[in-house]
């Protein structure tokens, strides 16, 4: 029984910035905006709270940082995909690279290494992983309620459709995937911030993790629905705390290596994948220029 409740602890508290970044991406992706830049904004915004902890010591200010530093990085991203009208997938890749070599060289200049920042205290870490989750289910909530009733959810699914139907209303589908960019890099900023705040003692290098693509995966096997992405994160923080639960266990007097044990969450998500049968339902005019 304790090993269930702590299979259960583990699964609900590694989903929360899984379903930050699928639902940010689900934002972008209903728009028309293909977005693999999902663990660059994830970095960007775990950092960027960790460093403005580092530097302040107040753990609200470091939540507002990385939402902040998420919503600049969806906007860089979203012009740049939209006004080079250059592909989608390209860019996501470029972003992801660009972020990977910045923060390195930013750690250098402020904390004189390039591994990371300083450890935190306890004392100024945001340490609730229950308020993210609760928050993350309200998200999905409103997603669920707005992408069906609002003008807003109404242009942003327009965008990722028919935007020429935008045109003729005299409004931009450019600037609704620009918009969706920023906020969903804003949405993607508080599961970063969660990384670096709540589940870590501050930022280190690369401790997204491939995050950020696996929840990519839940965006697409939920069918770029928020109900369906959401199950989709728990699933495949189900099968990230199994490989947690299973390092350094053996089996029948066979220890099972950990490099091993560690792939199973990204085996599970290629299978998932690939098992899918039924249609996909992406927007139509995804990854095209307006």
């Amino acid at each position: 029984m304790d090993l269930f409740v702590a299979f259960i602890e583990s699964a609900l508290r590694v989903s929360i910035p899984l379903m930050f970044a699928a639902y940010g991406g689900l934002i972008s992706e209903r728009s028309g905006l293909a977005n693999v830049a999902l663990e660059g904004l994830l970095l960007m915004s775990a950092f960027a709270g960790a460093a403005t902890v580092a530097v302040t010591q107040n753990p609200w200010l470091g939540l507002a940082a990385g939402i902040f530093a998420g919503a600049v990085g969806g906007l860089v991203f979203g012009v740049a995909a939209i006004k080079s009208r250059a592909d989608h997938i390209v860019m996501g890749i470029a972003f992801n690279m660009l972020v990977a070599g910045l923060i390195p060289t930013i750690c250098r200049a402020w904390f004189g290494v390039t591994g990371g920042t300083p450890q935190l205290d306890r004392s100024v870490r945001l340490t609730s992983d229950a308020s993210f989750f609760v928050a993350a289910i309200l998200l999905g909530a409103i997603l669920f309620w707005a992408l069906r009733a609002t003008s807003w959810g109404l242009r942003l699914k327009a965008a990722g459709d028919e935007p020429s139907a935008l045109t003729v209303q005299g409004v931009s589908a450019g600037l609704v995937r620009i918009q969706a960019s920023v906020l969903c890099g804003a949405v993607v900023g508080l599961g970063g911030v969660n990384l670096s705040l709540c589940q870590g003692s501050g930022y280190i290098r690369e401790m997204a993790g491939g995050r950020g693509f696996i929840a990519l995966a839940a965006l697409i096997f939920g069918a770029w629905k928020p109900v369906q992405a959401g199950l989709a994160c728990l699933l495949f923080a189900s099968a990230d705390a199994l490989q947690m639960l299973l390092q350094g266990k053996s089996f029948f007097d066979f220890a099972m290596p950990n490099s091993i044990v560690q792939i199973v969450p990204y085996v599970a998500t290629l299978l998932l994948l690939a098992l899918r049968r039924s249609t996909m339902n992406a927007p139509k005019a995804i990854n095209r220029p307006v």
